[in-house]
């Protein structure tokens, strides 16, 4: 596909972008219709770049002419932090196996915290992510701990845009949670309870990898709010774990770019 502009002004590559990420905003089987109107894109060209994608192996269509996401994409997607993801993996299955608790490690990426990988418990939580999945930074404990140890004008940038609450607990103001982030980096951890997810409580702690930081995390049934410092030595430990695991040189070759901006 040519990266020329036509017409609106937009690259092809643009629109391509566009119609992928509908999969990320609205997810499941998709019409052509739906990636048109998502994509802002006149149906016909949907329709020949949709072919496109589905040639290449970006894309897949079904029996019932709907698209979904195609294996190839998923493949090349599994090559993103990758060698955050290896070194961690199986420290993240000991932290499982230590706290019985579903374990995952996340990264900045914009405004989100985006979960590389994660470990599930036998208890049953309100599932609020996914592997690949993201969530808003001051919901999550990992994500109020990746803005904590940020920059102050990163923190501050973040600060001063609109900050949505999933929840009625969800903090959401901002002198509040600039304090707030004040405590977790002085503490070295952060908990929420109930602020992405009703029924849900997590805790994590920083993982000081470079030149991606990232964020160790548990995540539990809410009833289990006031038991959740006693995790604390473990997830230090394993944290430790990781960092040391990461500064060892990887055989398999791995995606260790740029930090991502801020804005989307």
């Amino acid at each position: 596909m040519a990266n020329a502009k036509r017409g609106d002004g937009r690259t092809v590559t643009s629109k391509v972008l566009a119609m992928l990420s509908a999969f990320e905003e609205v997810g499941g089987a998709l019409t052509l219709s739906e990636l048109a109107q998502h994509a802002d894109i006149p149906l016909p060209t949907a329709h020949r770049l949709a072919a496109e994608l589905v040639e290449w192996g970006a894309l897949e269509r079904t029996p019932h002419g709907r698209y979904v996401v195609g294996l190839r994409l998923w493949e090349v997607s599994q090559n993103a932090g990758r060698q955050l993801r290896d070194a961690a993996r199986p420290f993240l299955q000991d932290l499982f196996s230590l706290t019985q608790e579903t374990a995952h490690i996340a990264v900045r990426d914009g405004r989100d915290a985006l979960y590389i990988d994660r470990v599930y418990g036998s208890t049953r939580v309100p599932r609020a992510s996914r592997v690949g999945g993201r969530l808003p930074l001051h919901a999550t404990a990992v994500g109020k701990v990746l803005l904590a140890y940020e920059e102050d004008w990163v923190r501050e940038a973040y600060l001063s845009a609109r900050l949505e609450g999933p929840t009625r607990r969800t903090h959401v103001q901002p002198e509040q949670l600039s304090a707030e982030l004040d405590r977790v980096r002085a503490q070295g951890y952060a908990v929420t309870l109930e602020e992405v997810r009703e029924g849900s409580c997590s805790i994590a702690v920083p993982v000081h990898t470079s030149p991606l930081p990232s964020a160790l995390g548990l995540v539990m049934p809410s009833t289990k709010a006031t038991q959740m410092e006693r995790h604390l030595p473990a997830l230090r430990g394993v944290a430790g774990r990781i960092e040391a695991a990461v500064r060892i040189p990887q055989s398999a070759p791995g995606v260790r770019g740029p930090r991502r901006p801020l804005t989307k």
